[in-house]
């Protein structure tokens, strides 16, 4: 990835600017924030601290000018070159900051003056306005104090002092409160306070007013203010219906709502980020004990998360009751943003953002819950994505998606190639940079998080991508890979999948955009490696049940070693061990042969000395550096004298012992278990949904890396599975593995054989296979057809061991069924939990694997392979393929009838018939 203009060395200038300013106002904070400071000392502070702060120090002055008391710096002299920022206070200007260069210095943004600088000076002139704030309220109490102590017998009142004080110092503070008290009153239900009113003019009303009020005609305008006089009825009458404590309470209340009035109306304004983020650091540095209050808090809140994370209704109902404001000033100091910049963080920020709160905020679990972690990340905007094409002229992309998909993804791999190839605005070079700073040489993840990710019913699991990086090497070399990184995210946007995904889900008229999440691995370093002990996938509900005691709700966990993508793509030759968290006793597998030969073999690493994703031989790491791994005795058992043991705790042979990856260990010890169980459970409860959650585990602590809502199979009552079916028209039966859903009469059969798929030699003629896949999705009835084949559909690596497909291959089709036959090494997999199973569940796609040879199984071979097969009149340019590719219109060759998939995951039977139509 390249940067124009020398970049490193206008990137180490950048950095050094923003240094100088970061450093000027952590000085001011300094001042302001000492115990005895007076208005001196700040003013003081303030002129001291301006000139380092600027990009030329050596020849920079400053002036403040407040109350007609002036600060200046030494031999301080006035020049042409000025730039001013007005302090103001409670909507009054009080002085003026003033910064001169005494020479003439080049042109930059605003004359002399960097932009940043201008940004600055108002930042510094609005903190110096609330310090004033601050110091007449504390100023208020002060003397509010000296008057309690000179009270004899009767005395003022404390919230009189406070009173009077308003009235002399702000005019429309005191006018503000005086309102809110007599509506507060009238509220209330006091009648003298609704006299009070209407004498004053607020709600006069005579014969014609009360017609007006029941006609159409908009009532009069009535005129209504405040005077000094109605203020003391006012609180004459309050004092009469309320105790001076309460009104004391009321005043402090809206003097301090006054005080933040400025964040209710930047929120609710359409303000850049930097604008809405500047106000959120004055909230926070406002003070402790000062804060919003119901319903103001309440309101700015749902701004906030409307403006960041999400404009769904659902969303915001729960989330409101969980995140704070404070939350939004520790997410925007990681947020990378322009200037101009109205983006969101995205669905899979916001899904894992309100995950985590929910957990914080249940103490009640704290003991299982109580050490989760968040691994450090930061986010740039959706918007920026915009901002990177508009800064490359690549304009003609965003209509991309409305071409013809097989132009789409002719055009795909050019996209990649262009958007790596480009350059990045200067805003996210400077950003990235600050962010690489932060996780030093840590390795990443760059990830994916669109605005439409990980909305009901709608994942997108797996459609675009996220690109682990192992972060070594020079400064320059890593921001370079992370720069390379973010523009391969950015054009999986264009990429076939994802566009045919929102086109079968009616959202491609919708303005995709695309925000980054850059984490942290969790892990450890391990030799020359990075990985965590075990990574997996969980979900709240379990739709693939192996066992009858396992019900729906025990949820369902994927584990496997390493980082946890072997969790989440179905592999070729590999396995993760399956466990139900409610049963986790009950295994997928039992049997000791099944246990060795499901067990996870390969494990995917950071490999720190090659700069690279890797994946290794379990075997080869743990005689390489197994001691090291934290906590691996947890996942490891011993097989031995034809038994599984769990092994005992610093004395494992790593070179010896035949080692298989079990996670026996972490079942039957510790509080992994529970942990994972209550944590699906609390977040199904209070986001009123199943969910699906991605997590990492470093060997001493648990990471949440995603959270989102679970797609899951609305049908839950099983088929009556018929038996008085004659044995002519059985096609298939199964009776393992099988779950819950109606499929619909099916009028074609698409059977890939698996014979004839294991004699095909040549790679093109095995990816041929796919394509043929794919146009036969293009051509049969929608959800009418079928599709049937050895092996592990869309499976990343051996494309011999399963058809090469994608999503958009076969998103048009009722049902897949992968078939294992004993000969050969088709052997599905058990693919509940991964990308495409969910992209299977969310198109109502009922999957089966099928067990031909298993006793007891029917299996009408004959009927496959030996009924007309119409590839070649479908697709002529494939007949060559007609061997291995059968294309079977039901209808016609059984006199009219259909195929009909019966399945009953309780009785563990499923069964395809021919039968008349219905």
């Amino acid at each position: 990835m390249t940067v124009e203009h020398d970049p490193v060395e206008k990137l180490l200038l950048d950095l050094q600017e923003r240094a100088k300013e970061l450093n000027c106002l952590y000085r001011i904070e300094e001042v302001m924030n000492r115990p005895n400071a007076t208005l001196d000392d700040v003013c003081e502070g303030i002129i001291d601290a301006i000139p380092p702060g600027w990009q030329y120090p050596d020849i920079c002055e400053a002036k403040l000018t407040l109350y007609e008391k002036v600060y200046t710096t030494r031999d301080f002299h006035e020049t042409q070159w000025v730039q001013n920022a007005e302090i103001r206070v409670q909507d009054k200007t009080v002085g003026m900051i003033s910064v001169y260069y005494t020479e003439e210095m080049p042109q930059a943004d605003h004359g002399p003056f960097l932009k940043e600088e201008t940004k600055l000076i108002r930042t510094i002139a609005d903190r110096l306005g609330h310090f004033l704030v601050y110091h007449k309220v504390k100023g208020m109490f002060g003397e509010w104090q000296a008057a309690e102590e000179d009270q004899d017998g009767e005395g003022i009142p404390e919230w009189q002092v406070v009173l009077d004080l308003l009235h002399q110092t702000d005019r429309n503070l005191f006018l503000t409160v005086s309102l809110k008290m007599l509506n507060f009153l009238c509220w209330s239900g006091i009648s003298e306070a609704e006299k009070l009113r209407r004498s004053s003019g607020a709600d006069r009303k005579s014969e014609e007013d009360q017609i007006e009020k029941d006609s159409n005609r908009p009532q009069q305008v009535r005129k209504f203010s405040i005077s000094n006089e109605l203020s003391k009825k006012i609180f004459k009458l309050a004092s009469e219906h309320l105790d001076d404590d309460e009104i004391s309470s009321k005043i402090e209340h809206w003097i301090q709502e006054d005080k933040l009035n400025f964040l209710i109306q930047v929120v609710n304004r359409n303000l850049s980020i930097s604008e809405v983020a500047d106000a959120i650091r004055r909230y926070h540095h406002i003070g402790e004990g000062v804060e919003l209050h119901s319903p103001s808090r309440r309101g700015v809140l749902v701004s906030l998360i409307r403006r960041f994370l999400s404009i769904q209704l659902n969303y915001i109902n729960i989330s409101k009751n969980y995140l704070e404001i404070s939350d939004f000033y520790d997410l925007l100091e990681h947020v990378i943003f322009s200037s101009e910049s109205h983006g969101k963080l995205g669905g899979k920020a916001a899904g894992l953002t309100l995950a985590a709160q929910i957990v914080r905020k249940s103490p009640e679990h704290a003991d299982l819950l109580g050490d989760i972690k968040i691994p450090r990340t930061w986010y740039i905007t959706s918007d920026m994505i915009l901002h990177f094409m508009h800064y490359n002229n690549f304009a003609e992309v965003v209509e991309q998606k409305y071409k013809d998909i097989n132009q789409i993804r002719f055009e795909y791999p050019h996209i990649v190639h262009t958007f790596k190839n480009s350059h990045f605005p200067p805003e996210m070079v400077a950003g990235l940079s600050v962010a690489l700073d932060d996780f030093e040489e840590r390795p990443l993840i760059v990830r994916s998080s669109s605005l439409l990710e990980d909305g009901v019913g709608m994942a997108f699991s797996g459609k675009y991508k996220s690109l682990f990086l192992a972060n070594q090497g020079s400064k320059q070399e890593r921001l370079e890979a992370l720069m390379d990184a973010i523009a391969e995210v950015y054009a999986s946007v264009f990429s076939p999948d994802p566009i045919e995904y929102r086109t079968h889900n009616g959202l491609i008229d919708f303005d995709e955009e695309m925000a980054i999440m850059i984490q942290e691995v969790v892990g450890n370093r391990v030799a020359d490696y990075f990985l965590p002990t075990f990574a997996g996938v969980a979900f709240s509900r379990n739709e693939f049940r192996w066992s009858p005691r396992i019900k729906r709700e025990n949820g369902l966990l994927r584990l496997v070693p390493g980082l946890g993508t072997r969790a989440v793509d179905r592999l070729s030759d590999d396995y993760p061990v399956l466990i139900a968290p409610g049963q986790p006793d009950l295994r997928a597998n039992t049997s000791i042969d099944e246990q060795l030969r499901y067990s996870p073999r390969q494990v995917d690493v950071i490999n720190l000395k090659e700069n690279s994703f890797y994946t290794m031989e379990i075997k080869d790491l743990l005689r390489e550096a197994g001691s090291q791994i934290p906590g691996i005795n947890k996942i490891l058992s011993i097989y031995k004298d034809d038994q599984i043991k769990k092994p005992i705790a610093f004395n494992i042979d790593y070179e010896k012992d035949d080692l298989i990856v079990s996670f026996d260990g972490l079942v039957s010890d510790g509080k992994f278990i529970p942990q994972i169980r209550t944590l699906l459970r609390l977040l199904e409860n209070k986001l009123m949904r199943p969910v699906d959650i991605e997590f990492a585990h470093d060997g001493k602590n648990f990471y949440l890396l995603q959270c989102r809502p679970q797609s899951y199979i609305e049908q839950d009552t099983g088929d009556k599975i018929p038996r008085d079916i004659a044995p002519d028209d059985v096609i298939f039966s199964a009776h393992k593995y099988i779950s819950n859903g109606k499929v619909p009469e099916i009028t074609h059969i698409v059977y890939v054989d698996p014979a004839g798929y294991g004699e095909i030699k040549e790679l093109n003629e095995l990816l041929a296979v796919g394509r043929v896949v794919n146009k036969l999705n293009k051509r049969l009835p929608e959800h009418k057809f079928i599709l049937m084949g050895p092996g592990r559909w869309g499976s990343r690596g051996d494309i011999k061991l399963g058809v090469n497909v994608t999503y958009s291959d076969i998103n048009n089709t009722a049902m897949l069924i992968e078939i294992a036959r004993q000969k050969g090494n088709y052997v599905p997999d058990l693919s509940f939990g991964t990308h495409f199973f969910q992209d299977l569940v969310e198109s109502n796609i009922r999957y089966l694997p099928l067990y031909p040879d298993d006793p007891g199984i029917k299996f009408n071979e004959d009927f496959l392979l030996n009924s007309p097969n119409l590839l070649s009149e479908l697709l002529p340019d494939y007949s060559h393929l007609s061997d291995c590719v059968h294309v079977i219109d039901v209808p016609a060759v059984t006199e009219g009838k259909v195929l009909r998939v019966y399945l009953n995951a309780d009785q563990h039977e499923g069964v395809g018939v021919l039968e008349e139509p219905k």
